[in-house]
């Protein structure tokens, strides 16, 4: 097997010319033969001025470098894409794959025995794993870390849970423009991602359980130093792993995978996790069964008390030990023997776990945050393949609820109509939202935080069963149900609802059901027409081939064993 200068040498017919070439060029950069014999680390360099969440990214990118010098590798950071929340059109979600390939053709196409993937900012880590497990390059993840906590006016403040609830109460009237003006220069106080338990965070901890991270990584905040201190130590681990693996393969197997989900359920963590790491799945030929899912989700509490489902922030979860700590209270749930990055099962990380005296933020399996599902896989004839809920973050007394369905054909038509003092709808409504799933938006943004229709909010209401085929922030609360598959834009029965239908919603059941005859909906069925699809560029090969919720939203021709 080649290794280092000589692999993947680029096709110029002449094997040994390709090497001169290459070392050539290369030796522009100061470099002596001495460094280029040397094990190589790639390290994906995912900074930008438009995700102020990485921008810690630099000197992450020294230390790893530093790390594998220190061990004798040579290190060659590269750029690839990189995805910011707040600053992608339509949606994130739309980029994700995009970026997996380009993580996943760079790796494959330049020369590297090991690669370094940092990431954060809910969408990179997730297409980093999908590129690393298509490639099975021996990688390791390093997460940038949470941003550290915001204050106003004596209140902690939390991008982006806090955000949410500041933003309703100025749509309420409640707070002026000048106050919600000011609260949001206090939100976001340092780089890093979201300090709560948004979908960054969720998947940052998901990665460490899974293997993929270094231990205790996946909760430092970004500007401390022991930040600093894992990105070297990240860039010694990759040297080793470049002589003596694992590869990715070995480490995300279907038993990582369920200690992952097992992670998922008892942080109270994001709903967006479940497709992305459905996703990661796919790459590797496995499957995520949502069933085996949801019946993690009814035997592991939620035991960790951070927002939206609880009270704390990251830093807070860091300190009391972070997910080494967490995974003392499930031993006899997990899978201990997995092995992980640094070639040490993941029941020797749970072993150096520190223990916090008087510590709240982890609690013991007797006294949980919450039971019964972290989240919920619903069906029911409104959700034939699967609907999402975060039960942690819901409001229990709408956890069964019958209500009139208040329709929304499009994220254009809700924004346009959800403030409208004439719109017909009271606080006992179910807000339905369609076409706005991985095809039909596209890019499945995450619009199913559907607003409190202002003149409601102005009433005091705070919350509402809502309906769509989109996602929401894994920082967002309430009742909320997800991922509706199959989408509206593919002829799902979302796309058959009315205003004034009944839809019944019993998340102890797991239903999600339209009160409304099979008759009557097969006349509708009849008349429905698919809605117009992209014809060129990036957006047609998207919503030509992007899959459904329950599938990861990956490309087919991505998974393992491609399309047809």
């Amino acid at each position: 097997m080649t290794t280092g200068m000589r692999k993947g040498l680029t096709s110029y017919g002449d094997a040994e010319f390709s090497l001169f070439l290459r070392k050539a060029f290369i030796k522009a950069m100061g470099l002596s033969d001495d460094a280029l014999a040397r094990p190589i680390i790639g390290i994906a360099d995912t900074y930008s001025d438009f995700n102020p969440c990485h921008g810690n990214v630099p000197k992450l990118v020294e230390a790893a470098k530093r790390g594998v010098m220190l061990a004798g590798g040579l290190p060659m950071a590269f750029p690839t894409i990189s995805i910011h929340e707040s600053f992608s059109h339509p949606t994130s979600m739309f980029l994700r794959n995009l970026m997996a390939m380009d993580t996943e053709e760079m790796v494959r196409a330049q020369p590297m025995d090991a690669v370094i993937l940092i990431g954060g900012c809910d969408k990179t880590i997730p297409a980093q794993l999908m590129g690393a497990a298509s490639v099975d390059l021996p990688a390791v993840v390093l997460p940038v870390g949470p941003m550290l906590v915001g204050h106003y006016k004596g209140e902690v403040l939390g991008a982006c849970t806090d955000c949410r609830r500041l933003w309703a109460r100025f749509r309420a009237g409640d707070i002026d423009a000048a106050e919600i003006e000011a609260v949001s220069g206090r939100l976001a106080p340092t780089a890093g991602t979201c300090m709560v338990m948004g979908t960054a965070s969720t998947v940052a901890c998901m990665t460490e359980a899974l293997g993929m991270a270094l231990p205790g990584t996946g909760t430092i905040p970004a500007t401390h130093a022991d930040r600093i201190r894992a990105a070297e130590a990240c860039g010694t681990a990759a040297v080793r792993l470049a002589a003596s693996g694992p590869r990715p393969s070995a480490v995300m197997t279907s038993a990582a995978f369920r200690n992952a989900l097992i992670v998922l359920q008892a942080i109270g963590g994001s709903t967006n996790a479940l497709i992305h790491f459905t996703a990661v799945a796919g790459r590797l030929g496995l499957e995520i069964d949502l069933e085996d899912f949801d019946r993690l989700g009814r035997e592991v509490p939620v035991l960790v008390d951070l927002k939206p489902s609880g009270e704390h922030y990251m830093e807070h979860l860091h300190w009391a030990g972070g997910v080494p700590r967490l995974l003392r209270e499930l031993p006899d749930m997990l899978d201990l023997s997995c092995i992980t990055v640094t070639g040490e099962t993941l029941g020797a990380a749970m072993a150096n776990a520190e223990e916090v005296p008087g510590q709240t933020v982890i609690r013991a399996r007797d006294a949980p945050i919450a039971t019964g599902g972290g989240l919920a896989v619903l069906r029911g004839n409104l959700a034939p393949s699967s609907a999402l809920l975060k039960r942690s973050a819901a409001t229990a007394s709408l956890l069964r609820h019958e209500g009139r369905a208040v329709v929304f054909d499009s994220i254009e038509d809700m924004t346009a109509r959800i403030d409208d003092e004439a719109l017909d709808v009271t606080r006992e409504d179910v807000l339905v939202l369609r076409n706005a799933g991985p095809k039909g938006a596209p890019g499945m943004p995450e619009a199913g935080y559907i607003p409190i229709p202002r003149k409601l909010a102005r009433q005091g209401v705070k919350d509402m069963v809502r309906i769509s085929d989109a996602r929401m922030s894994g920082t967002a609360f309430g009742t909320i149900v997800l991922h509706v598959a199959p989408e509206a834009a593919v002829g799902g029965p979302l796309a058959l609802v009315r205003t004034g239908d009944r839809i019944r919603l019993d998340a102890e059941a797991r239903r999600l059901d339209l009160l409304v005859d099979d008759a009557e909906l097969a006349a509708r069925r009849a008349g429905w027409r698919a809605p117009r699809m992209a014809r060129r560029g990036y957006a047609a090969l998207f919503q030509q081939h992007v899959m459904q919720a329950d599938q990861g939203c990956d490309f087919d021709f991505c998974r393992k064993g491609g399309s047809d």
